[in-house]
């Protein structure tokens, strides 16, 4: 289950009223990029990739945290009956299904990990997911990026990028490319898209 659009674009902004940050507008971004790629792709609903995209750092509304956003987000999605946001609350993160190579502190609680871990067991990773993961690779907190270029920005903010991770999301971006049957930038007009122009 999912809110509308328009409710969806509201909690992002209430959130965004208890932590002020770029994160907000990074998660447009996301939304944006997910929604234009999925446009492309058969069997995608476009509407749905642009509210999770919105929603897939949520999470932060309750302070700045790093894998805790992952926990808090997954547990305010449930908590408002929307299991289709709070999976990728979940997913967004990790690249293959566990916490190995997470980028950043992990600054849960025992019990919030657990949580993490034992959903994260019960997931097959689908399309939804992988798009969100592309697009968070993707979407900075201004404009959308070159892949390389985010996930260097990534690299040098936290000391380190799993060679994997890396890996795999350059092969996200060749897996929808193939998808749409175009280069995933002018998809989502990375040249022109201004957030600005959208709000």
């Amino acid at each position: 289950m999912l809110p509308t659009r328009e409710e969806a674009e509201e909690l992002l902004r209430e959130a965004e009223k208890c932590n002020p940050g770029p994160w907000g507008n990074h998660s447009r971004i996301v939304a944006h990029c997910a929604e234009r790629i999925a446009a492309g792709c058969d069997g995608l609903d476009a509407d749905k990739a642009y509210k999770i995209g919105l929603l897939h750092d949520i999470g932060r509304k309750f302070g700045v945290r790093h894998l805790g956003h992952v926990s808090d987000g997954y547990s305010y999605m449930m908590s408002l009956g929307y299991d289709e946001a709070a999976r990728i609350c979940l997913t967004h993160s990790f690249h293959n299904e566990t916490t190995d190579g997470y980028i950043g502190k992990f600054d849960t609680s025992e019990e919030e990990l657990k949580m993490i871990q034992d959903a994260l067991s019960a997931v097959t990773m689908d399309e939804y997911d992988r798009l969100i993961q592309l697009c968070d690779s993707i979407a900075g907190p201004e404009s959308v990026l070159d892949i390389e270029e985010r996930m260097g920005d990534v690299k040098r903010r936290y000391g380190y990028y799993p060679q994997a991770k890396w890996d795999n999301n350059l092969l996200l971006k060749k897996h929808f490319e193939a998808q749409i049957g175009k280069d995933i930038y002018s998809a989502v007009d990375k040249e022109n898209f201004k957030l600005n122009s959208r709000q």
